[in-house]
């Protein structure tokens, strides 16, 4: 199903016109889909049909209240790298047992608290990080549940800044320190050894690398059961990539088939960990052009977004589809389609062929994913809005900043 089509001419998002969203809420402004939200779950609970298993969404590609709230109804877990993560998931759902937390660098005030709402595990990721749970766990006089994230030095063969699975990415255990790290949790009185898992980057479109990690693993999981260590899950990370261009990710039924049918007949809960492939299609970034300036060399189809509303065009030279909202008749001419930013970097879009005029509405495609939650106040740019459509309704769920917002906190010098 296309949740976003456009019907007469105009771009729409579920049943309600993009045009229409513009002016109630304004630009830059972001829109989500809630159907094509549950329909990119539904395909992760259908490839696990049968099977134990959690979803945990990662928090990082968008954190929400809205998205949050609707994958909790649908029985999501979540994914976190923060106590910031933990405190939304906890103002949205109200519930933390369904919370993984991960991250190299858990302060000891984020562990406190994670064990307090009683979160289902920490994703440990140092022997150092280890220490300090154990520490902390004995302190309180409580078991701290921890599930080993294992770097498995597999290439996932995505962009560098998103890689996170070689041996010199800061993420994970090594494996070759992993065996030994385990058992020493095992012996603890304050440590409750519960999972292995990995994660071995983003935005990743084959399943050869996947599985190759998994492998990997699968050896640390068999020796474990030989040395008498039981797991309760086994985490498969995340990092399936989606189509923002010419991509072609495989189906997460696809996907997940081969991951399960290397798990095997062994008894182990298996937890996911996707974030893009929820959301990142499930939302635009909708903006106004402001001027067009016509060059030489090149053209400019200035508009009212920016590299602080979507970093990834800047960061990683990204590519992200970029539409008209209404037709508009004639010939269409070569645009970079860049923000007020003051910096070269500031562009959404090189050489895009489009026929546009001043005030002429665009969207931004497949936005949904690190947008909203790598955005900025860089230039004192207020954050965009968002919008949650439902069929024809659309909720405003995140309100505009204000410019005076931005410096509230701050204080001129006495």
């Amino acid at each position: 199903m296309a949740f976003f089509a456009r019907r007469d001419g105009q771009l729409h998002v579920e049943s309600v016109p993009l045009g229409a969203l513009a002016a109630r809420f304004g630009t830059p402004c972001y829109v989500y889909s809630r159907a094509a939200l549950e329909s990119a779950f539904g395909a992760f609970a259908a490839a696990l049909a049968g099977r134990d298993h959690l979803v945990c969404y990662a928090l990082k590609a968008n954190s929400n209240l809205a998205v949050l709230d609707v994958l909790a109804r649908l029985g999501a877990g979540f994914d976190i790298v923060s106590g910031g993560e933990l405190a939304r998931v906890i103002a949205a759902v109200g519930d933390a047992r369904k919370v993984v937390f991960s991250g190299v660098g858990k302060s000891a005030a984020e562990i406190r608290q994670a064990l307090a709402a009683g979160i289902l595990c920490f994703n440990v990721e140092s022997a150092a990080e280890l220490a300090r749970i154990e520490s902390i766990a004995a302190e309180l006089g409580t078991r701290a549940a921890v599930s080993f994230r294992v770097n498995p030095d597999v290439d996932p063969k995505t962009h560098p800044y998103i890689s996170t699975g070689l041996r010199e990415n800061k993420f994970g255990v090594a494996f070759g320190d992993a065996r030994a790290l385990v058992r020493r949790a095992a012996a603890s009185r304050s440590l409750r050894v519960v999972g292995i898992g990995f994660h071995i980057g983003s935005q990743l479109t084959e399943t050869a690398p996947f599985a190759a990690a998994l492998e990997r693993v699968l050896v640390l999981v068999d020796a474990l059961g030989r040395d008498g260590i039981a797991l309760d899950h086994l985490d498969l990370g995340g990092g399936l990539g989606i189509r923002y261009r010419d991509e072609t990710p495989p189906a997460v039924a696809d996907y997940v088939g081969a991951l399960l049918g290397q798990v095997g007949g062994r008894a182990l809960r298996i937890l996911l960990e996707p974030g893009r492939s929820l959301i990142g299609n499930a939302g635009v970034l909708l903006t106004r052009v402001e001027y067009l300036k016509p060059g030489a060399e090149r053209s400019f189809a200035i508009v009212d977004a920016a590299m602080n509303d979507l970093m990834r065009p800047a960061l990683y030279d990204a590519w992200h589809d970029i539409v008209p909202v209404a037709d508009r008749p004639g010939p269409p001419r070569r645009y970079d389609v860049v923000g007020p930013v003051c910096e070269s970097g500031d562009f959404l879009g090189r050489a895009r062929d489009l026929a546009l005029e001043e005030g002429d509405l665009l969207a931004i495609m497949s936005a949904g994913a690190y947008g909203m939650s790598m955005s900025s106040n860089y230039n004192t740019r207020p954050r965009a809005a968002e919008v949650m459509v439902d069929g024809a309704a659309a909720h405003l769920v995140r309100a505009r900043e204000e410019v005076a917002g931005l410096f509230a906190l701050e204080r001129k010098f006495p």
